[in-house]
């Protein structure tokens, strides 16, 4: 049964350069079913652009959480995600190459190192 309680998490400004790998933080361990390479996860998450700190994407703010393979993510979730388990709450810091590409690859969100606050809700 997914944890309820939670609340959306508020995510602080990291000092510093923004790293150039995939930087993963768990910052509550989960002690449900483990997420696997490819499997399907339900989450909540938050998303800020680390240089600005602005929030980009929230499923907080939307009311509900989301469902989906992680093969049809960001390289940063496809491999941040894995070994994470049910009921847990991790940090990525996924440069470009581990987020929407290098600046001018079609997306507005190209060229920016993205943090994100993930809530493990379920996995299948």
């Amino acid at each position: 049964m997914a944890d309820t309680s939670k609340t959306k998490p508020e995510i602080d400004f990291i000092e510093g350069p923004a790293p150039t790998q995939l930087d993963i933080k768990d910052l509550e361990e989960g002690t449900g079913a483990e997420a696997k390479p490819g499997g399907t996860v339900e989450v909540h998450y938050v998303g800020v652009d680390f240089e600005t700190g602005e929030e980009f994407d929230s499923s907080w703010n939307r009311g509900q959480s989301i469902s989906f393979p992680l093969n049809g993510l960001v390289r940063g979730w496809q491999e941040g995600i894995p070994g994470m388990k049910v009921g847990g709450r991790r940090q990525l810091v996924c440069p470009p190459e581990w987020a929407y590409g290098p600046a001018g690859g079609g997306h507005r969100l190209s060229g920016r190192t993205l943090v994100f606050v993930i809530d493990l809700l379920g996995v299948k």
